[in-house]
């Protein structure tokens, strides 16, 4: 009996001991809500922090293990970065999923790449006609671009209006150039040979106004011959530009976007559009309005280093390289079968 009354006085004072612990209690409940509700919990404090006194200086007393002042005025608190998740200020050298990396982007400018020709590489893409501004706006007129030396490729656009009877004849009256990068290379209005009947503005771009300041057709022409000179020509039915320039390409060093025959399902006719090409291979609007002949040329560019191998490919077919026939010696045993070739 008296075994049984000490045992019953140690189970009450445990339940004395539990009832005086209530804010314990709340704390866990607390916790349980937070974690219901998605928000961080609340660090446990070791001891509770008593009202400040006030210091003489003005400045409050700073102890060892200060807690982080409260958020006043209902403001919820915000979590801290743990350290390992703490933002660093250097720049990221791996290319973005949605863009180029600025480190990326100073290294091409520093080596002279364009932007497009980085996107390009990454598949990255640019959206809209910003594959035609990579360059920069057009700069008209400027002739010779300073700097610019013109490689293995070069794309050629012209704009024309017409002369002779009817204004049905054409004559040069703008030309660009552009490289394989879409950098503009050349660019000049011209002065037609003829009396100008259709101007053709609402389409070539070109009027009366422009004259001004144009250069004479044997000055461009010489200037475009040099930089066609060696290299593999791009552009949109080339025949017709290398016709009013009124030079002579070899058709081995022409790539000529209106003749590839992958392009040839975008066509309702004989070849394809130059915008109907660019809004459904490249996703860009081009010729709404007045052309540009910029504008026109780095669109053969970029639809040629598209489909680049598919040119090559097609181009080889169809000019073969020459290999020099070597002739079989003649058999021992007399006259030997003659070579059928």
């Amino acid at each position: 009996m008296a075994e049984l009354s000490s045992n019953w006085k140690k189970l009450q004072a445990k339940i004395k001991a539990e009832s005086t612990r209530p804010a314990a209690k709340r704390k866990a409940d607390d916790s349980i809500d937070q974690r219901e509700k998605g928000e961080a919990p609340r660090k446990k404090q070791k001891h509770q922090r008593g009202p400040e006194k006030p210091v003489k200086s003005g400045k409050p007393r700073k102890t060892a293990k200060s807690p982080p002042p409260a958020a006043t005025n209902g403001s919820k608190t915000k979590s801290k970065p743990s350290m390992g998740n703490t933002q660093s200020s250097k720049i990221d050298p791996v290319p973005p999923k949605h863009g180029v990396a600025p480190s990326l982007a100073v290294w091409a400018a520093d080596n002279d790449i364009s932007p497009e020709s980085i996107a390009e590489a990454y598949g990255l893409g640019l959206k809209g006609n910003s594959l035609l501004t990579a360059d920069g706006p057009a700069r008209v007129n400027e002739g010779l671009a300073p700097g610019v030396k013109v490689g293995k490729y070069v794309a050629i656009d012209c704009e024309m209006v017409g002369v002779g009877e009817g204004g049905h004849e054409d004559a040069l009256a703008r030309v660009s150039l552009v490289d394989f990068h879409g950098r503009q290379v050349y660019d000049s209005y011209v002065r037609p040979r003829g009396r100008v009947v259709d101007w053709r503005t609402h389409v070539s771009g070109v009027g009366p106004k422009h004259m001004a300041k144009a250069r004479s057709f044997e000055e461009v022409q010489a200037q475009v011959a040099e930089l066609l000179k060696g290299a593999i020509v791009v552009g949109h039915d080339v025949k017709h530009d290398l016709r009013v320039l009124e030079l002579d390409h070899p058709h081995r060093m022409i790539r000529d976007t209106a003749k590839f025959s992958g392009f040839r399902k975008y066509g309702h006719g004989p070849k394809p559009a130059l915008r109907v090409l660019a809004r459904e291979i490249l996703g860009i609007e081009i010729q709404t309005g007045q052309h540009s002949s910029i504008e026109d040329a780095r669109v053969a560019m970029l639809l040629f280093r598209k489909h680049k191998p598919a040119f090559d490919m097609e181009h080889a077919a169809r000019y073969p390289d020459e290999k020099p026939k070597q002739k079989k010696p003649p058999s021992k045993g007399g006259k030997g079968k003659k070579n059928i070739e």
